[in-house]
């Protein structure tokens, strides 16, 4: 593994694989995906107004889903064989990173809390497509999924098994983002609170950044 490992103690080889896949696969995503950003804000929005909460997690989570997998399939295999594009999308989801980390840091140095906005259309319709619009008019998110995610899993033997703790990782958070809000309020109301988040995101992907050139 070149980017993130976990010792997997007397497990068959097999098994220690796919189960270093599946970690690496659901650790590279959540740090992605915990980025606060308009995606994440529009869920907490609709947690904190408890307005179709389980429509939009579903959204985000099948979308995220659909994203990785065209990310593995398509781009995995446009680059296992090419070393000198491997390289280059190495460089690109490093600078991409670095890129993020830094704008981490500079939310962590004027931190905001998280602010509503004005109250969208109640219809679950109307939220539906608001929701499709935060997730794929965002170029991020194809930079995120697609791109970068493809890339890491190439570097893994089971692909797939990677994808699924991709997926798995997105559901967790978009589940847990949209149904604790409610309970997150008091502390989202805080500018402190993020900036401990950010802090920790900007960390973190200098780390795999870091382990990307450097794999």
């Amino acid at each position: 593994m070149k980017n993130l490992s976990w010792s997997t103690g007397s497990r068959s080889p097999y098994g220690s694989a796919m189960l270093t896949s599946v970690l690496a696969g659901f650790a590279n995503s959540i740090v992605l995906i915990a980025a606060i950003g308009a995606q994440n804000a529009f869920v907490l929005r609709q947690g904190l107004r408890r307005e179709h909460v389980w429509a939009v997690v579903a959204v985000c989570a099948l979308s995220d889903a659909l994203l990785i997998t065209l990310g593995v399939a398509g781009m995995g295999t446009a680059i296992a064989d090419r070393p000198a594009l491997l390289q280059a999308a190495k460089w690109c989801g490093a600078a991409f990173l670095l890129a993020y980390a830094v704008l981490a840091v500079r939310r962590a140095t004027r931190p905001a809390a998280l602010d509503p906005g004005e109250a969208r259309p109640a219809t679950l319709r109307a939220t539906v497509i608001a929701c499709l619009a935060f997730t794929y008019l965002n170029p991020h998110v194809y930079l995120d999924t697609v791109l970068l995610l493809g890339a890491v899993a190439s570097q893994h033997r089971y692909q797939w098994v990677f994808a699924a703790g991709a997926a798995a990782a997105s559901a967790l958070w978009f589940t847990a983002l949209g149904g604790g809000a409610r309970k997150l309020a008091p502390v989202l109301a805080r500018p402190g609170a993020w900036r401990v988040l950010d802090g920790v995101i900007a960390a973190i992907m200098v780390a795999i950044a870091a382990s990307l050139v450097l794999g």
